[in-house]
């Protein structure tokens, strides 16, 4: 997103990359990976959205790797995690159930990045005045892309493919945000409460396990 000229823009790509980058450092401590591989994934699932957002809007450089405040907020997020990692792990070796934590950590840090993601990427794709369709897309790619990506590098299916609602949160919310973009509606107050839309949406679909219908295999009872 474009950051000179348009405060609200970059608080929401600087808030998605750092709590994506956090997810992502979390992930990283889960697989076990050291200090490289931590601020690889950290970098990748923070900025990993924006690059692909940018290149498909044919903003280049992408900001991802060429604006220097979002590029040490994702380090520094990873940073952050490897330096409290020694605490994560005591606390799982002494109480095995809070190891169970840490996934949920990163489903709300994920929530997080995903409902800010999803409203950047639609934002800027009509800035540059691109189709209602095209912004919508944009904003489900920017959101999902770089947990993707995290996903893909730790060697797990993608959380968008198998667990509760996730693309579709984003998906919709970019949609609404298209919409009051068409009615002349869209301001600062509007756009924080489709963030706020796009997270409760996840975040109740995580609570009550939402998932979209899985094919059922043969023989297997309906």
């Amino acid at each position: 997103m474009e950051t000179s000229g348009a405060p609200l823009q970059f608080a929401l790509d600087l808030i998605g990359v750092f709590a994506f980058a956090l997810s992502g450092g979390l992930v990283a401590l889960r697989a076990h990976l050291d200090l490289f591989g931590v601020l690889v994934l950290a970098w990748v699932t923070g900025l990993g959205g924006g690059i692909i957002r940018d290149l498909l809007l044919g903003a280049t450089p992408p900001v991802g790797i060429s604006d220097w405040r979002l590029v040490v907020t994702g380090l520094v997020a990873g940073l952050i995690v490897f330096a409290f990692h020694g605490r994560f792990r005591a606390v799982a070796a002494r109480r095995p159930r809070r190891a169970g934590a840490l996934t949920g950590v990163v489903k709300i840090l994920d929530a997080v990045g995903l409902s800010v993601f999803a409203v950047a990427g639609s934002v800027k794709a009509l800035e540059l005045e691109s189709p209602w369709l095209a912004a919508i897309v944009v904003g489900g790619v920017t959101a999902i892309g770089g947990g993707m990506i995290r996903d893909m590098l730790a060697r797990q299916i993608p959380e968008v493919l198998q667990r509760e609602l996730y693309a579709v949160p984003a998906v919709a919310g970019s949609a609404v945000v298209v919409g009051l973009h068409a009615m002349d509606w869209l301001n600062p107050w509007t756009t924080w409460l489709c963030v706020l839309l796009i997270f409760v949406t996840r975040m109740v679909a995580v609570a009550l396990d939402l998932n979209m219908p899985t094919a059922i295999p043969p023989g297997a009872s309906a």
